[in-house]
């Protein structure tokens, strides 16, 4: 089939506008390929993960290795995706968090287009992160070339202090609630 760009180019769902490499709180979900169950199972609420899901952990705390203005905060891998709270710092200094409640990331204006790397930005960590686990994980299964994850992820600004514990406790909670988890299959995840 002939590349038609009215009909097969990709949109953003990020939002228009924002400077995803400013400083700020951002709650991420990223999905496998397809939602299958690839990192590990959920027993009675207790995440039990496989060598994949450890590949995953690992790669999401070498982040800030790679990335030194990121600060990682609560973080959960599932057995068909992960959640975690990404904090983009000023030059490395500690996410500031007025005690006011005023706002943790606001939009500023950005001019870059979609599609082009920013370096430290929200789209460029979260690129980075999926490509070393799938990397590793496609090593270990003998499987180049694989897709382990969804071509796109979801994120939330998190903008104001009151929302942070809210969403720490999400994802926290979320192995204990998988049962009624929307990204729940509702069959058998792969051990």
């Amino acid at each position: 089939m002939k590349y038609d760009p009215e009909k097969h180019h990709r949109r953003s769902i990020r939002l228009k506008g924002y400077d995803y490499s400013s400083a700020g709180a951002y709650f991420v979900t990223i999905c496998t390929h397809q939602r299958r169950c690839l990192f590990g199972l959920i027993r009675n609420g207790i995440l039990e993960l496989n060598a994949y899901g450890q590949i995953v952990a690992e790669c999401w705390q070498q982040i800030p290795q790679h990335f030194p203005r990121v600060q990682l905060d609560a973080f959960v891998v599932m057995p068909n995706h992960v959640h975690g709270i990404l904090m983009i710092t000023n030059n490395g200094r500690d996410m500031a968090i007025s005690d006011d409640g005023r706002d943790m990331a606001l939009p500023c204006p950005y001019q870059g287009k979609f599609g082009k790397p920013i370096p430290g930005s929200l789209p460029t960590i979260v690129g980075s992160f999926k490509s070393a686990a799938t990397k590793r994980i496609n090593i270990i299964r003998n499987a180049p070339k694989t897709p382990v994850w969804q071509h796109n992820y979801y994120e939330r600004i998190i903008r104001d202090k009151s929302s942070l514990p809210k969403v720490r406790h999400y994802i926290k909670m979320n192995p204990i609630a998988w049962d009624v988890d929307q990204l729940h299959p509702h069959n058998r995840c792969e051990e």
